[in-house]
């Protein structure tokens, strides 16, 4: 093994060299014959007879010189001519010329920096083909719903890349997977299928019950010899449900109860053990199973169902998206080639990748991510597959570290032509092969979860270095961290896990994404009630801001009276605002890290409410067009980032289904609360309190059931806002429980 050091991309194309008619370059060569020469080069294009004056570039390059140039410069000659001449007429008559001009000092252009995984540490990013940027991302295994621990991947991953994309203007060319061949998939189809055909037989209580009891055999010795906590507490979770359920079906069995309650109490212990039936059945029945389409149905349906939930995230579909089921060709010529190389091997109709082989060359090492874990049997083992741990597939590498690119299959599972006999994909080659399909023989970003780095992504790496012969298939790796629940481990395999569905149903996709914006995309997230309440007040704090600079912007004003006079609060609030925007941008450029970034926001925002207020207490309009060209910035950002959708300039959109509520209703809010001020000043002046207190009924009690918040500020009109209804209802909870402990 030899010892790999990362280094960044080199761009392609030609090196950028100064050239003869480059002004700038004259003034940098000192030897005076290339000088000379590149002069006489540039004056060959150059008019300096007809209407020609002397510039300042003409006095620098003319002070250079001792004399006339040689003969054998002819432009240059002529034009030192001319120049002298006009120097001694000007000199004669006295006219004035161009003063000397200097540029301003050259400032260094700020870099991004991505933490990279090969490196483990923040390197600057260079793409290797200009601004184009080449981007694989390991998409779903799809055999069950969608969770949070997806969405802490694609949610953060869209975030960087609608950063890349529109912020610092990367051409981005984002590649993701479907994963619908898999070990997973295999046997879950398997066991959905087979658990579907005993119920449509129809089979009596009293063998439900004898079939649930003989499955329940193998799962307790199961039980006994899991040693991992949290895999036996699941376990453990299930024995209790079948447990609970079993007794009421045993108890009517041995009392002879009526059909009815028979069959009530066996339905639920079939619902309550149907892992337990499906892991007995598929041992039973499993290699009976054939049909290639039984084991695609289960893969179509939840990739809709993924396709939906990143929709309602407002998660970017990718560019390309490649289905393994479509890429078989592909996968196949992949392995010939690695075959070929000499990196791999045959055995028994499958095919393995020999990482000693592999990790003896000079160019390659196995590994890179994260070579301490080689030798880790429990991940090779998971990064296999459940259907390819067995005795005899082991027995088949050459080493416990050997992994499978190509796998033969077994009875009951599906499989594709080979040069090899009938068998399916390794799950570590569909990446490879489908972004070599996709973006070539390297890439400048590949991201995943960071459960992924060892064996799946070094695995990875070293199959396609292998195939292409190269030492950088991947550029940058990106990896986002874990997703925990309230502190503890999430695991779909483990059964703890929160889908996407039943987070979307507590709280927005806003929500959601602002509390991943309020954390390194690269660190452990904890999603819990504290992280949500935290992206809530936030979200809040921001739409308030926004829906105050929407009310002073419709104050009435001509088109010249919009442009109001700065003092010095203005210019404050000016250097604030260009202060914090240069901080945002170099949170950005740390790694992206928008954690800092939306600080420096709420920064801007405290700033800001800070102006609107002391201009109000002095009973003066708040600058419209400098409040108006922050809350631009801000909502662009915020679109930037994914927390934003819509074309409304300002502000977090009111409406639904592309309605802008806002646009349509506020004519007609503005004309009530006018209608109310004028009546309140009425009431006031006339002393009836009967109407002041209808006025603030509509205020408090009518328009929050509508949505509507109305502010009655003393001495200044009222302000207008249009709040999620819900809110609205909360705030009006609140003030009652306050009032009532007054």
């Amino acid at each position: 093994m030899r010892t790999v050091s990362w280094r960044p991309s080199a761009p392609l194309g030609p090196r950028c060299e100064h050239t003869p008619f480059d002004y700038g370059f004259l003034l940098r060569v000192m030897e005076e014959t290339p000088w000379l020469g590149a002069l006489n080069e540039y004056l060959s294009r150059r008019s300096y007879l007809a209407g020609f004056s002397l510039t300042q570039a003409d006095v620098e390059v003319f002070s250079r010189l001792r004399g006339p140039p040689p003969c054998q410069y002819p432009h240059a000659l002529r034009w030192y001519r001319h120049v002298a001449t006009l120097r001694q007429e000007l000199q004669a008559t006295g006219k004035r010329v161009q003063p000397p001009w200097s540029p301003p000092p050259r400032t260094e252009v700020p870099k991004l920096y991505l933490y990279n995984s090969l490196t483990r540490t923040k390197e600057e990013f260079i793409p290797q083909n200009g601004r184009k940027v080449l981007w694989y991302c390991c998409g779903p295994t799809v055999y069950d719903a969608s969770h949070m621990g997806h969405a802490r991947s694609y949610i953060s991953f869209d975030i960087l890349r609608r950063i890349l994309k529109n912020y610092f203007k990367y051409d981005v060319l984002y590649c993701m997977n479907i994963t619908d061949i898999d070990d997973k998939i295999i046997k879950r189809a398997r066991q959905n299928y087979l658990l579907e055909q005993y119920k449509e037989k129809k089979p009596s209580p009293t063998q439900i019950l004898q079939d649930v009891l003989t499955a329940r055999k193998p799962f307790l010795a199961k039980l006994a010899e899991t040693t991992d906590p949290d895999k036996k507490q699941m376990l453990e979770r299930l024995h209790v449900a079948v447990s609970t359920a079993l007794e009421p079906l045993q108890g009517a069995v041995q009392g002879d109860a009526e059909g009815a309650v028979l069959e009530g109490h066996a339905q639920l212990l079939v619902e309550e053990s149907k892992d337990l039936l499906s892991d007995w059945l598929d041992s039973q029945f499993g290699s009976q199973v054939t049909e290639n389409s039984i084991f695609s149905t289960l893969p179509k349906y939840w990739e809709g169902e993924y396709h939906k939930d990143m929709a309602a995230l407002n998660v970017l579909p990718p560019d390309v998206l490649t289905r393994v089921s479509e890429y078989v060709p592909e996968i196949v010529d992949f392995v010939k080639k690695i075959v070929e190389n000499g990196y791999g091997y045959v055995s028994n109709g499958s095919v393995y990748f020999d990482t000693a082989k592999f990790d003896a060359g000079d160019k390659h090492s196995y590994a890179k991510l994260v070579p301490e874990a080689v030798g880790d049997q429990k991940a090779l083992h998971e990064g296999e597959g459940d259907l390819s741990i067995s005795a005899d597939r082991l027995s088949e590498k050459r080493s416990p570290i050997d992994f499978a690119l190509w796998k033969a299959s077994k009875p009951g599972e599906p499989s594709w032509d080979s040069p090899w006999g009938k068998g399916r994909p390794g799950w570590h080659i569909e990446c490879s092969a489908m972004a070599g399909s996709i973006l070539g023989e390297s890439m400048d970003i590949h991201g995943g979860g960071f459960d992924l780095r060892f064996p799946h992504h070094d695995n990875e790496l070293a199959q396609s270095e292998a195939h292409f012969e190269n030492d950088h298939w991947v550029r940058y790796f990106l990896h986002t961290g874990h997703l925990t629940i309230a502190g503890c481990k999430m695991s779909k395999s483990l059964k703890n896990f929160i889908t996407i569905k039943d987070a979307l149903a507590k709280h927005t996709a806003r929500q959601l994404r602002l509390a991943f914006l309020m954390h390194s995309w690269k660190d452990t997230l904890d999603y819990s009630s504290n992280t949500m309440e935290s992206a809530i007040q936030y979200e809040k704090f921001l739409n308030e801001f926004f829906l105050n600079v929407k009310d002073i912007l419709r104050a009435p004003t001509d088109i010249t009276g919009q442009f109001e006079r700065w003092e010095e609060a203005e210019m404050e609030l000016n250097r604030s605002f260009y202060n914090q925007k240069a901080a945002v941008h170099a949170a950005l450029r740390d790694n992206i890290d928008t954690r800092t970034a939306l600080e420096e926001l709420r920064v801007l925002v405290s700033q800001s409410n800070a102006y609107i207020a002391g201009r109000k207490n002095a009973k003066l309009a708040p600058n419209r067009m400098l409040l108006q060209s922050i809350a631009l910035y801000l909502t662009d950002l915020l679109k930037t980032f994914g927390a934003i959708e819509g074309a409304e300039p300002i502000g977090f959109p009111v409406g639904t289904n592309g309605q802008n509520l806002e646009s349509t209703v506020m004519p007609y809010l503005k004309v009530l609360s006018d209608f109310r001020e004028g009546v309140r000043k009425i009431a006031r002046e006339q002393k009836v309190t009967e109407v002041l207190s209808l006025c603030d009924m509509v205020r408090d009690e009518t328009l929050p059931e509508l949505g509507v918040r109305l502010e009655d500020h003393e001495g200044l009109p009222t302000v207008v806002k249009l709040v999620d209804r819900e809110t609205l209802l909360k705030e009006k909870e609140e003030k009652k429980k306050v009032r009532s402990s007054v």
